[in-house]
């Protein structure tokens, strides 16, 4: 009997494969082109569904990530110790120096002069100005500086570029200073916190001796400012060994108590 293979596929009872229908082949090959869509449909649910938790583990899960304390662990990467990390007054200083503004001198930024229609007069000495909301705050810290028997005295306020000018090279000179160590006790002219309108200088009315001295940093005003004047919105300009090589300065204060303030001192 001859093999199977060489009976004529007419001349078998049953062949060996049977004969796809046309329509069924093309049935086929469509099930294919919709396998392949719903692959690609389920790939892309998965995507969004891991985004999703994503997103959620990132807000709710892990409130504790490094995003809860952006300054923190920006000047940590820069080399800051994790004490120093958790102190005000170094967060302040390494995110100021981290973001400069494109202008600097001799340690000291740039800043434009206070619109003249947006400076009022002090109350204790109405020649001496400050920007009307650094005013308004400042006036409320006298107050509550008196009730417990604290006198604070502005010595100094608002200062236009043709001022500072006479200040700074006026005194270098008398002196026999060089720009550079001028610029450790005052700030060149367009480079004064004076010209904002924002900044001051605070003396303490019972001990008028140590107005715009170290000695300040001794009274009982200068305490009172450290404990409270963060209330009010003013801090500290150049405490002790700031990094802009200013030397320490316990009279100058400056208004960061709203946003156009702190934009003043703290932006690019």
């Amino acid at each position: 009997m001859p093999p199977l293979d060489d009976i004529p596929q007419a001349a078998r009872d049953t062949p060996l494969s049977p004969a796809v229908p046309p329509s069924v082949g093309r049935g086929l090959r469509l099930s294919k082109t919709v396998k392949w869509v719903l692959l690609f449909v389920l790939a892309a649910v998965m995507a969004l569904l891991a985004g999703s938790f994503a997103a959620w583990y990132q807000t709710t899960a892990s409130p504790g990530l490094a995003i809860a304390k952006p300054f923190q662990g920006m000047i940590a990467a820069a080399g800051t110790s994790a004490t120093e990390a958790e102190d005000p007054t170094a967060i302040r200083d390494r995110a100021v120096q981290l973001a400069p503004t494109s202008r600097t001198l001799l340690g000291h930024r740039a800043y434009d002069e206070a619109p003249e229609e947006d400076l009022v007069g002090l109350s204790g000495n109405q020649s001496i100005r400050l920007r009307t909301s650094a005013a308004a705050q400042f006036e409320a810290m006298v107050q509550a500086a008196q009730g417990e028997n604290i006198r604070l005295v502005p010595l100094s306020g608002y200062r236009s570029q043709a001022e500072q000018e006479k200040i700074f090279f006026g005194v270098k000179a008398q002196r026999g200073q060089d720009a550079q160590t001028r610029a450790e006790v005052s700030a060149p002219p367009g480079y004064s916190e004076h010209h904002t309108g924002y900044a001051l200088d605070i003396g303490d009315g019972n001990q008028a001796g140590t107005h715009l001295n170290p000695s300040f940093a001794d009274t009982r005003a200068y305490q009172w400012m450290e404990a409270n004047a963060v209330r009010y919105g003013f801090e500290l300009s150049f405490p002790p060994d700031n990094f802009q090589g200013v030397a320490f300065e316990p009279w100058h204060w400056r208004f960061v108590g709203d946003r156009e303030s702190l934009e003043t001192f703290y932006s690019k």
